[in-house]
Order: C-alpha cells, then structure tokens, then sequence
C-alpha cells in the first residue's frame, strides 16, 4: 500500500470512492450528498485551501482523506478540518484509515498546518489523536448536529488551544446540511 499527497487526475475516482463508501455505510441518499461535496471541493476550492491524500494498493484507489481550510476570525493559527474521509466498503476495518490518517496528519505537519479538526465517530478518530473539543472554545462554522462528534488535536503536541471565532468554511462545505 502506499499514500499519496496528490489527486492530480483522479478526480473521478475519488469522488466514485467516496459515493461508494458513504452509499455502502449510509445508503444513497448520503451516498449522492457525499460525491457532490467532494465534487465541490475539487471544482472550487483553491489549491491553498485543500489537502487531498490517497491511499493505494497497486493502481486501486482504496482510500482517500480531504482536509480543508477553517479560518477562526479572531485566530491566526492555522486549522484544517478533515471532511471527508473515506475507505473502500471491501477494505473497511483493515487499517487502511489509521494508515492513511497517520500519513496525512504528518504531512500536515510538515506543511505547517497547527490545527486538524474533525467531525466523526471519537472511538474512530481517537485512535489518531483527535479529541473531544468543547464547541464554546473552538466554534463550528455551523450549529452541530452532533456535538460529542467535534474532535481535534494540536499537532505540534499538548493540549487542544481554544480558537477564537467565529469559524469560516471554504464555500464546498458551507451549507448547515452538513453539520
């Protein structure tokens, strides 16, 4: 298996893999919301605003996780939220997301990225290094659905930091459907 940093000409695959996997987990329904949110990130979201990573296993597109820009009004740190990420359904439960995760919040780091933040499953996430956030000291773009859902972590090590908002989206993610 390897990961990669880039999509350059997998477009189309990622987005059939992430419609695949949320229509596998979440049914059709979701499955469509989740290919046109990832549609939107590669059509409209500036290059300084998004960190795609892969995961492969020969030419198999087996997992990918996108990261995108949150800007804390008030904060001059830097913050991406991973949103989404996705396994292929057959290789679910194999490692493939830890692996990928692991390689992606390195590269962040190396790429100056302060903050990662999520919105998913803690007993998932938590294995990576996220954490529980307290909505009050790092604001969402968007009322939470699910709170106990809105993890983080520094990646510089220590504590999560309070952000200061309000919190903004890129444009792809901005719509309350989503949170």
């Amino acid at each position: 298996m390897q990961y990669l940093n880039s999509s350059t000409g997998r477009e189309e695959d990622i987005i059939g893999l992430f419609t695949a996997a949320f229509t596998a987990s979440e049914g059709a329904e979701e499955g469509a919301l989740i290919g046109r949110l990832v549609r939107g990130f590669l059509s409209s979201t500036a290059p300084e605003d998004i960190h795609i990573f892969l995961a492969e296993d020969g030419t198999e597109l087996i997992g990918s996780a996108i990261f995108t820009r949150l800007t804390f009004a008030e904060d001059s740190r830097t913050a991406f939220i991973l949103s989404p990420m996705a396994v292929a359904p057959a290789r679910q439960g194999t490692g493939v997301g830890q692996g990928l995760l692991r390689h992606a919040l390195e590269a962040l780091r190396g790429a100056g990225v302060e903050i990662a933040i999520t919105y998913g499953d803690p007993a998932f996430y938590s294995k990576v290094g996220f954490k529980p956030m307290d909505p009050a000291e790092v604001p969402a773009p968007h009322p939470l659905s699910q709170p106990v859902g809105w993890i983080g972590q520094c990646l510089s090590g220590g504590a999560m930091p309070p952000l200061a908002g309000p919190c903004i989206c890129v444009p792809a993610l901005d719509d309350p459907a989503l949170w």
